[in-house]
């Protein structure tokens, strides 16, 4: 009889696929140093990502418990306790998760998030950090959004209206920038219409703020549409 020997892999090495397409995160060549961008050059960005996100999320006092789609390695995660917020991650890959539980001290699950294994208003907010941009049908995530979320979505997104947007693109077409290829980059105004699409009915108010801007630039955060980042909240306001 012939024995076929267990390789122990969380995914075998052929099956880098998500959605019918290969993902960046599900490749352990990439995922093994994620964590790494932050602490090199990209720890200013992050810096600011994170004073723009607590803006937008604190102004909504009802929110106490929060859940992270596309948690990664918890970067976000681990640190909306921070600001008071209690969180749980969810995400796709076991890759990230797989060092995600080193790292994090808070509940983990490994779901799609276009099918949220949780009850209605299981949490008081709902955030998605640099990973709303990689989803086929972003209005189903939104109303899943909506669904498991009582008080608020946050997202936090890199910005079409980027100068870094075109480089990337660039840099793809010369196999030196894996991790956009399957990526949308959205403005505040397209993604404004696919939560008015996906939220028919629904009340809400939406704020956003851009940051992101060069360390020479007078601002470093401002309302205005251009910049590597943007922040939205949708606070929904037809809960009690």
């Amino acid at each position: 009889m012939e024995v076929t020997k267990y390789s122990g892999e969380l995914i075998p090495q052929q099956d880098k696929d998500w959605q019918g397409r290969p993902e960046w995160f599900f490749n352990r060549e990439h995922t093994d140093t994620y964590e790494l961008w932050y602490e090199g050059r990209y720890k200013r960005a992050e810096i600011w990502q994170k004073k723009v996100m607590e803006q937008l999320v604190s102004k909504d006092q009802r929110v106490k418990t929060l859940l992270e789609f596309g948690c990664g390695t918890t970067r976000f995660t681990r640190w909306w306790k921070n600001i008071g917020i209690e969180a749980t991650g969810g995400d796709i890959s076991p890759l990230m998760l797989s060092q995600a539980v080193h790292l994090f001290e808070g509940d983990l699950v490994m779901a799609d998030s276009h099918f949220m294994p949780f009850k209605d208003h299981t949490f008081d907010s709902l955030a998605f950090i640099t990973t709303f941009e990689y989803y086929k049908d972003p209005v189903k995530v939104i109303r899943e959004a909506a669904r498991v979320a009582r008080y608020g979505i946050a997202m936090g997104m890199m910005n079409r209206n980027s100068p870094k947007v075109a480089r990337r693109r660039v840099q793809q077409l010369f196999g030196k920038n894996p991790f956009y290829v399957t990526a949308t980059f959205y403005t505040p105004k397209m993604l404004t219409e696919i939560i008015e699409r996906a939220l028919v009915g629904r009340k809400y108010t939406i704020e956003w703020t851009c940051t992101g801007l060069p360390k020479w630039f007078p601002v470093q955060q401002w309302n205005v549409p251009i910049g590597d980042f943007f922040g939205l909240y949708i606070q929904l306001n037809d809960v009690e």
